[in-house]
């Protein structure tokens, strides 16, 4: 006949200290390896987040994200781990007041102004080399030849066809390319 004998095994003993140090390294590692498969994008901007710094009036890089509850709460989370509510309606209106006063910064300049000539490029059938950060200023090309010299400044943009030669101005990158008679794909 076959016995089963039972021993009792001693139950380590950590202090809270070195479990709640144990839960947040698991923690920590799972959420590495989370990220390591399906990266997270944030949702954002750096300009979302100054303008959400300037109303709750902290420093940009403390907001970790906002969403909203209900439909009526908007809650903004803190890199430091705080949670503010504000009313959606009040918390809207204060975002428009604050766009309309904070600056646009270099990057998201160049970032409206390449969004822009991607647009027009597509209607026109273009593309374009490398572009001048700096200036805002690249070439345009179609079926491989060299359409115009095309940027942005204070004035506008403007487009010339040759490498040296006057300008043309206007409000948007549609109307320079227009202006110079560039025919294309226009949908």
């Amino acid at each position: 006949m076959n016995y089963a004998t039972y021993t009792q095994q001693a139950i380590p003993s950590y202090s809270v200290d070195e479990q709640t140090l144990a839960q947040a390294e698991l923690d920590s590692h799972l959420e590495t390896q989370a990220e390591a498969v399906a990266p997270t994008q944030d949702p954002l901007t750096s300009r979302d987040r100054r303008i959400i710094a300037e109303i709750i009036e902290v420093e940009p890089e403390s907001v970790c994200t906002i969403w909203i509850e209900g439909g009526i709460t908007v809650w903004v989370q803190l890199v430091g781990g705080g949670r503010l509510p504000f009313d959606r309606d009040w918390f809207a209106t204060r975002v428009a007041e604050v766009k309309a006063t904070l600056p646009e910064t270099p990057r998201e300049r160049n970032e409206r102004l390449s969004d822009e000539l991607e647009k027009a490029c597509t209607v026109f059938g273009l593309y374009h080399g490398e572009i001048d950060w700096l200036g805002f200023s690249t070439k345009l090309y179609q079926d491989g030849h060299n359409v115009c010299f095309v940027g942005c400044n204070q004035e506008g943009w403007y487009a010339r066809p040759r490498q040296y030669g006057l300008n043309r101005v206007a409000p948007s990158a549609e109307q320079v390319i227009a202006s110079l008679g560039v025919q294309g794909k226009r949908i």
